[in-house]
């Protein structure tokens, strides 16, 4: 078989060829290559649990994301696209990181992700904590400059600090307000309903600049407004961030500070099938931590997430802008 040929068959899941839990785990799959050359998506791992405060066990999450994903299948039917026929999807494995150290994971994390985004292709990643998404949105800006951050999550992660340490999740979106990687008055949090230790928490991060949608609010005033908003709101340039944590534990038990009272799996699909004219440059789904799940919901919950991300991806190719 010519080189052209491998090309051409590289970047396509595995459909009927092998039973679907038969094989090495990768994302849907897909083939696992270090090679960018052609490719228009990149599923990555970014296995750090370090800068987590409650449950450990997210650095475990890309692997059991790739184990659920077996289950995904090629077509989505309601956006009417076979994502990876539209697009080339590669599962580039994991990023490198330092369990003990979350400084040299950042420097690792946004170094690599740099090179992903400088071959001007899409970064999904799977965390991971949300405390990964920092580095990776330097990596964004780097290349793109501030972006809207569209933020499905139960907490705000606008903490000053955490037990007097400056890097973690609870505070990676106040530090990439100030390190100017986001635009906050183009940005917005969904689904956020976690209690606060302080009663101005939720009026302190609107006064960042962030738009603040509350998982009462999100019920109250219905799917269709909310991603409305979010598509008036943000600007030409968004980085997606989806933290497992927004959905209600019954649907997503496996994952380190659970919070009740939140949507559940047909809310999630609704949402991300609502956005798309979202104009992405980069995404994440973090804070699945597989010690927790029962049955591999929560893993198969993120592996459908990433699929619905894809598929975003492959009707805009579809429908570009006129």
């Amino acid at each position: 078989m010519s080189d052209t040929d491998l090309g051409q068959l590289s970047h396509r899941p595995q459909e009927h060829s092998v039973p679907r839990f038969a094989g090495i785990s990768t994302f849907a799959r897909l083939p696992h290559t270090r090679s960018l050359k052609g490719v228009d998506v990149a599923i990555f791992g970014a296995p750090f649990d370090g800068g987590t405060s409650f449950r450990p066990g997210a650095r475990f999450g890309p692997q059991a994301i790739r184990q659920a994903s077996r289950l995904l299948r090629a077509y989505n039917y309601a956006l009417n696209v076979r994502p990876f026929d539209d697009l080339s999807v590669i599962d580039y494995g994991d990023l490198q990181v330092v369990p003990s150290d979350i400084e040299d994971t950042y420097t690792l994390l946004e170094s690599e992700a740099g090179v992903l985004y400088a071959n001007d292709l899409f970064p999904i990643a799977m965390g991971g904590d949300h405390s990964v998404i920092l580095p990776l949105l330097r990596a964004c800006a780097a290349k793109h400059g501030p972006v809207s951050l569209v933020q499905f999550d139960a907490h705000i992660d606008t903490w000053e600090n955490l037990f007097g340490k400056r890097y973690n999740h609870s505070t990676s979106i106040k530090r990439a307000i100030e390190e100017g990687l986001i635009d906050p008055r183009r940005s917005i949090q969904v689904g956020i309903r976690a209690t606060q230790p302080f009663p101005d928490d939720l009026d302190r991060t609107r006064g960042l600049g962030l738009t603040i949608v509350t998982t009462e609010e999100l019920f109250a005033r219905g799917i269709p407004d909310v991603t409305a908003e979010i598509l008036r709101l943000v600007g030409p340039k968004v980085y997606l961030t989806f933290d497992i944590d927004f959905v209600d534990p019954a649907f997503a038990p496996g994952t380190g500070t659970p919070e009740v009272g939140g949507p559940g799996s047909r809310e999630v699909l609704a949402l991300l099938r609502g956005l798309k004219m979202l104009p992405l440059v980069g995404a994440d789904v973090v804070e699945v931590a597989p010690a927790y799940d029962q049955s591999e919901i929560t893993a198969m919950l993120a592996a459908n997430v990433i699929l619905e991300i894809v598929s975003l991806l492959a009707w805009q190719r579809r429908h570009p802008p006129r």
